[in-house]
């Protein structure tokens, strides 16, 4: 039989996935997850003048999506105080980093990113044909200027950079993110990928600054806005850049019901100011469960806060397995050091309840392992 011919590098490729979400977990173990807290979903979902909006445009889903964004461009582009120009509308951050890679790195070209950071950006350079360049993580944030050391020594066509941080939940303020732009070699295009940016506290956002064809900066209404499902988000750059996009963007790519929701969302601040608040007061209280049996909280930006186990990966990954057995999905970094860690996203009450009830006994269960 003869057999497909693929490109040399899907074929050098492992077969891999970043991900093995929970559903798939649920699948394998043939049940369901009491507490949904470890995929950096917002559990408090869309505001319901969202979920009103887009049961509304589920009438008309026999039509396509507007190929254009019109609407959604419009008011995202008077929301920034930024020119329709300066923004693209992506199937979620993931896409537009897919794209980003497709625009900048051919085979070969070095990518800059950290060790441990979000590993979809890894996947998109490796379909690229890039080579990825890891700096290590320091103090559990990202290595600002090794990033940059990193991108002059490779001469790098893209630097990753996630502020806030995910998996670590930490964050730069704007004034060190501003100085990282100054330092972009020569032609080197900055990532900035903000999916937490609505749960920072003020002052983590550098200004937007569209004359800079050097930055990228992509957000998401995965996050604070609860429409992780709906796959839709945006980037705002400088208008010869984001009009390269064009060129290669999947043009009937966003779903029309996403289009509408988005919308709406950004339309409901109120609602957003509510989430975030609720996000808030569940970090707080996972600082305080996990502080009860001895664990360490980081600092968080983000929705979900990140937990120093104590001692090394093989006890953190009990600890997670146990959470497991127990019903409570959360998820643990990748790579070491990070790896000692456990990571807890921000839940609704019941959720926090099932993980504080879960968490003494899967310490136990991890400590007798050890032993």
């Amino acid at each position: 039989m003869p057999k497909p011919s693929y490109t040399p590098i899907i074929e050098a490729l492992p077969e891999t996935v970043p991900f093995v979400g929970p559903e798939a977990q649920e699948r394998a173990r043939g049940r369901s997850f009491r507490a949904r807290i470890g995929a950096n979903e917002s559990v408090f979902g869309p505001s319901p003048m969202t979920v009103e909006a887009m049961a509304a445009a589920a009438r008309e889903v026999w039509k396509y999506c507007d190929p254009d964004n019109h609407d959604l461009i419009q008011a995202i582009a008077a929301f920034h105080g930024v020119r329709p120009e300066n923004v693209l509308i992506i199937e979620g951050i993931d896409g537009g980093l897919g794209l980003a890679n497709r625009l900048f790195v051919s085979p070969g070209d070095a990518v800059v990113t950290s060790d441990g950071a979000y590993p979809t950006f890894n996947f998109h350079v490796a379909a690229c044909g890039g080579r990825l360049v890891k700096v290590p993580y320091r103090d559990d944030k990202e290595d600002l200027g090794a990033l940059i050391a990193a991108a002059w020594e490779n001469s790098a066509r893209i630097v990753y950079v996630t502020n806030p941080d995910n998996p670590m939940g930490t964050w730069w303020p704007a004034d060190v993110m501003e100085q990282l732009i100054r330092d972009l070699p020569e032609g080197v295009m900055l990532a900035l990928d903000e999916a937490y940016i609505d749960t920072a506290p003020e002052g983590t956002a550098p200004a937007i600054d569209v004359s800079n064809p050097m930055v990228l900066r992509f957000r998401t209404f995965s996050k604070a806005y609860g429409m992780a499902g709906a796959r839709i988000g945006y980037c705002i750059g400088e208008a010869g850049v984001i009009r390269q996009f064009e060129k290669i963007r999947n043009h009937y790519g966003i779903n029309r019901i996403a289009q509408v929701g988005a919308l709406a969302a950004l339309g409901d601040q109120a609602y957003l100011a509510d989430t975030v608040r609720q996000v808030a007061a569940a970090r707080e209280e996972i600082a305080r469960i996990v502080r009860r049996h001895g664990l360490e909280p980081l600092p968080s930006a983000t929705n979900f806060v990140t937990v120093d186990c104590g001692r090394d990966s093989a006890f953190a990954r009990r600890v997670l397995e146990e959470l497991l057995a127990r019903d409570v999905f959360v998820r643990m970094p990748a790579v070491a050091p990070l790896n000692r860690c456990i990571r807890i996203g921000a839940g609704r009450a019941a959720d926090l309840a099932l993980f504080a009830e879960a968490l003494p006994e899967a310490l136990a269960a991890a400590d007798t392992q050890a032993a």
